[in-house]
């Protein structure tokens, strides 16, 4: 199940940036002030192995000293570590699967996943840096600014660094956006006969007890769909209290569903409707098949797209593998292994004509806004964390 539990509520949730930030969790200052990663590439607080040089002999990687490494003793350096282990990366969200598989073959290392979300995956990354388990992690973009100020993420620059907006990376490399979703209605049309099409249709009688979301307190994909709701309310990501409202009215009139938007209950046919990015449903769908007939629908009021950004632990233990996989996420491949999980890769790489011709026509993107204001994201989450249990589900 792809990132099934990124809803999931833990203790230290919602507390995690004003701990941190308030010193709870030791955050990096100084020349001496971490642990270096373990074998061939020990950090600095800059990062050693500060970016990539693709060549016809392939990677080489320019040292923050000013020194290359070139691609004979990169590969010789990926090759002795022999593993790479991420966090929040599994193989079937966004077609990681696909991407890890080519990534292992190139290389020759294997690879091991443990799903969370964001939230839980930076708890991780602080809480083991003196005994680092993970390499490299896959955020929503607005954590990226949060893992760089908590001295979480190496500094990295890809041989595509240069090709990603500006908006969509962290200038000194930390973090980097390598893909995004677009909010969609995930339908099951054998329990819903006519299947909404604006935020506004759910709150209609006919869609009680059917609508589930992401706990927006946790996941990236429930924080955007909860600003989704906010922009056909009249609100914005500046202003997210109507799209907290339009929950909370659809907890009263008994149209919210209080259950995980999971392949395994979309699949069982718990879920008649869940909000989840569009390449999550996409795939759901294709999955599913005519088990239950899925319908994938961009809201026309509230399309908003969320970016994934790739970061490396600054402490990873396998720091080559680590610097190596970054380059594959940004190369052609890594890009097209997003494509033909339907999600949408940060640089202009067209997606293989079959996945192209399995998606959604570009028609339903017409209205879809990015949501690349990190600060008031940030304020965004803080109105959700206080508002959902109290005021949405009563907690």
């Amino acid at each position: 199940m792809p990132r099934a539990h990124r809803g999931r509520a833990t203790p230290l949730a919602a507390a995690l940036a004003a701990a941190a930030l308030a010193g709870a969790i030791g955050v990096c200052v100084g020349a001496g002030g971490c642990r270096g990663d373990a074998g061939a590439l020990p950090t600095t607080p800059a990062g050693r192995g500060v970016a990539g040089e693709q060549g016809d002999g392939g990677l080489a990687l320019l040292l923050d000293d000013g020194t290359r490494l070139p691609p004979a003793a990169m590969r010789a350096a990926v090759k002795a570590e022999g593993q790479i282990v991420s966090y929040a990366m599994p193989d079937e969200w966004a077609n990681q699967g696909g991407l890890w598989r080519d990534f292992g073959a190139a290389w020759g290392v294997r690879h091991l996943d443990t799903d969370m979300s964001s939230v839980e995956e930076l708890q991780k990354f602080a809480a083991e840096r003196r005994k680092p388990v993970a390499d490299v992690g896959d955020i929503g973009v607005s954590f990226g600014p949060l893992a760089k100020a908590l001295g979480l993420c190496a500094h990295y620059r890809s041989a595509h660094f240069a090709e990603i907006p500006p908006n969509l990376k962290d200038p000194d490399g930390c973090w980097a956006v390598a893909y995004y979703g677009v909010i969609a209605f995930v339908v099951n049309r054998r329990l819903v006969p006519e299947a909404p099409r604006r935020f506004a249709d759910l709150e209609g009688p006919r869609y009680r007890c059917a609508v589930t979301i992401d706990d927006p307190r946790m996941a990236a994909q429930g924080l955007a769909g909860v600003v989704g709701a906010a922009y056909a309310m009249g609100g914005s990501e500046h202003d997210v209290q109507p799209g907290v409202d339009f929950f909370a009215r659809l907890v009263r009139s008994g149209n919210y569903k209080p259950a995980k938007p999971s392949l395994a209950n979309i699949q069982s046919g718990e879920i008649p409707i869940a909000i989840l990015w569009d390449f999550v449903g996409l795939a759901y769908r294709d999955r599913v098949g005519s088990e239950q007939p899925i319908e994938v629908i961009i809201p026309e009021d509230g399309a908003v797209a969320g970016p994934y950004a790739a970061i490396i632990n600054r402490s990873a233990p396998h720091p080559a593998a680590a610097r190596a996989l970054n380059e594959w996420v940004f190369s052609d491949a890594g890009q097209r292994s997003y494509a033909r999980g339907y999600a949408r890769p940060v640089r202009k790489v067209a997606p293989p004509p079959e996945v192209a011709a399995r998606g959604l026509p570009d028609t339903q993107y017409r209205s879809v806004r990015f949501l690349s204001d990190y600060r008031a994201l940030d304020r965004a989450k803080a109105v959700v964390r206080a508002e959902w249990g109290p005021k949405v589900l009563a907690q």
